[in-house]
């Protein structure tokens, strides 16, 4: 009898070792699971429901492997699951026709369901912080470039959806790829689209430095530094080059 007990405390303890020290990230994915969940459920266009969550079959496998070698703050986690919700929200109704875009419409006298503007921004606001702290843990950035390159990146990351956009859209029946695409008409929409996050991860990163500035003194002078040229730098090209054939040749 002592057996099983002893292995039903073991299994409990095991469980509330595994919720205490992940629970808030459990939690995320719970949350993240129910809104998948209530989109699956007899969205308004299932073949666009589908394309647009090729994004979520992508995205969600490689945020979990990733988790285990290279595990991100609570709050890019937090961020990142806000987006995906906002996203999965969009694919229920597709972009064009989400209840609560009609209502940003009417408030900001716009002529167009304005969800699809609002989700191109939050891409910007959300996922610029996640996307700095990979670059400044991995790639060391530090000073003007740990602000500079997040933006940079999540510029890139906006046009490359684009094209991903336009190529889906093309192999597609017209009428599924204009619902995919929800440009409502607007010939300029990805171009507006990667404005809106750019602006959204200029602004990210400003809440960003005016937190660092708050809580680090010495964020000015990082950032100064950053942008001097560093003492015995050298030209690359063809500079390097010469360098390596003359090293070649001295062995």
């Amino acid at each position: 009898m002592l057996a099983p007990i002893y292995l039903i405390r073991s299994g409990v303890s095991a469980v509330m070792s595994t919720l205490r020290k992940h629970g808030f990230h459990l939690s995320l994915l719970v949350i993240f699971a129910f809104a998948w969940g209530w989109s699956a459920w007899q969205p308004l266009h299932p073949d666009d429901w589908l394309l647009e969550n090729y994004l979520v079959f992508a995205a969600l496998p490689l945020i979990l492997v990733s988790a285990r070698v290279f595990p991100l703050s609570s709050v890019s986690y937090t961020l990142i699951t806000l987006f995906m919700c906002l996203h999965v929200i969009g694919s229920h109704y597709t972009y064009a026709e989400v209840p609560f875009g009609y209502i940003l419409q009417e408030w900001l006298g716009a002529e167009r369901n304005m969800y699809d503007r609002l989700v191109h921004f939050s891409f910007g606001l959300l996922l610029a912080y996640p996307v700095r702290e990979v670059l400044v843990r991995l790639a060391g950035l530090h000073g003007f470039w740990a602000y500079f390159f997040p933006v940079d990146v999540t510029f890139a990351l906006s046009s490359i959806y684009e094209i991903i956009e336009w190529l889906a859209a093309r192999t597609v029946s017209p009428e599924l790829g204009m619902a995919f695409l929800g440009s409502q008409g607007d010939i300029w929409d990805a171009q507006k689209d990667m404005l809106l996050a750019g602006l959204g991860s200029i602004l990210a990163m400003l809440v960003v430095l005016v937190l660092n500035l708050w809580l680090n003194s010495n964020v000015w002078r990082e950032i100064r530094n950053s942008l001097k040229v560093p003492e015995g730098d050298q030209a690359l090209g063809e500079v390097k080059f010469r360098q390596w054939w003359r090293k070649r040749q001295s062995h």
